[in-house]
């Protein structure tokens, strides 16, 4: 009975979505008893994890977190001296810290093919792949390749450096972890053609190129979760809730302000994918998650991804990227 009674309650804060998504739900969730246990300490001991965007918000507690928990990690960021700077901190505020300075711009193909390369020569195993790295541009703004900047670095950076790293995610095996947002719910899959993928047409929106391109990140993880399976890694997307990041204070500082005092630490928003790396829970098709529950990917009203257009979109990441297909 309190099993059943904690699962709605669980369930009507996801679906209330301003209490669920705030600290307040993830305050009451960790009081249910359906709320899983924590890491073990020193669980992550001998394991290599890469996060991406690590030097600010959630990156940075994430890094915290898994280095807490014992894991040499690799802080992957596109400025080399705010890497440096927060390796220091992290080397000065945990003992025996093993952190490893990256630097690389997820949004650069070219770049992530080269980082890539230079990591599968010094690593031979990866044990957690968190892509982390987000960017909310107020107008089209496009990639060295001349890609979508958002569709660059959440879908197309990404994929690529999971393909090029498969290898080492097979040695680990690893857990990747795809941060996408709340905010997908608000955005249907945008796949018709390349103009539609890449926000080619209308009138371009940053907050709104976010949201398609984090909805397109949890197609892009279920696809990758399917392609892996059965080989021991685990690959799964999630929402971290709203969080208090410079991300989120810069790009939208209205909703900033006028949910300033409920939402959550950094640390709380990261929370969901260290524990998905650190305790490797079994995941079931959708593969996304908040506050250490699978949800579903469309809200009640909401019809289910087409198929066509998810094989749409596979297709055409494929093509930019030049990996192999997911469909």
């Amino acid at each position: 009975m309190k099993q059943t009674l904690a699962r709605l309650v669980d369930s009507a804060l996801d679906r209330s979505v301003v209490l669920g998504y705030t600290a307040v739900g993830s305050d009451v969730r960790r009081r249910l008893p359906t709320w899983p246990a924590d890491p073990a300490p020193g669980s992550m001991t001998g394991r290599r994890v890469v996060v991406t965007g690590a030097t600010s918000g959630i990156g940075e507690a994430m890094a915290r977190s898994f280095l807490d928990l014992g894991a040499t990690v690799h802080l992957l960021g596109r400025n080399a001296d705010k890497v440096a700077a927060y390796a220091r901190e992290l080397r000065q505020a945990v003992p025996n810290a093993d952190v490893v300075e990256e630097v690389c711009d997820v949004s650069d193909l070219d770049a992530v093919r080269a980082w890539c390369t230079d990591l599968v020569g010094r690593v031979d195993a990866l044990h957690g792949l968190v892509h982390n790295a987000g960017v909310m541009p107020p107008e089209r703004t496009e990639s060295p390749q001349g890609h979508e900047l958002s569709l660059a670095c959440h879908v197309l950076g990404p994929h690529l450096m999971t393909t090029l790293l498969r290898d080492q995610l097979l040695a680990g095996p690893a857990s990747v972890v795809w941060m996408s947002s709340g905010g997908m719910y608000g955005a249907s899959l945008h796949a018709q053609d390349a103009d539609d993928v890449e926000f080619r047409r209308g009138e371009y929106d940053g907050v709104q190129a976010y949201a398609r391109t984090k909805r397109m990140q949890v197609v892009m993880a279920d696809a990758w979760a399917e392609q892996l399976r059965g080989t021991g890694v685990l690959v799964e997307s999630m929402h971290p809730g709203w969080a208090t990041t410079p991300g989120v204070t810069e790009s939208l500082p209205r909703f900033d302000r006028l949910t300033r005092r409920v939402k959550r630490t950094p640390a709380d928003g990261a929370d969901t994918a260290v524990w998905l790396v650190a305790t490797r829970p079994p995941s079931q098709p959708g593969h996304f998650w908040h506050d250490r529950r699978q949800r579903p990917t469309t809200f009640g009203w909401q019809r289910a991804e087409d198929p066509a257009l998810r094989a749409r979109l596979l297709a055409y990441v494929a093509e930019a990227t030049g990996a192999a297909s997911l469909a």
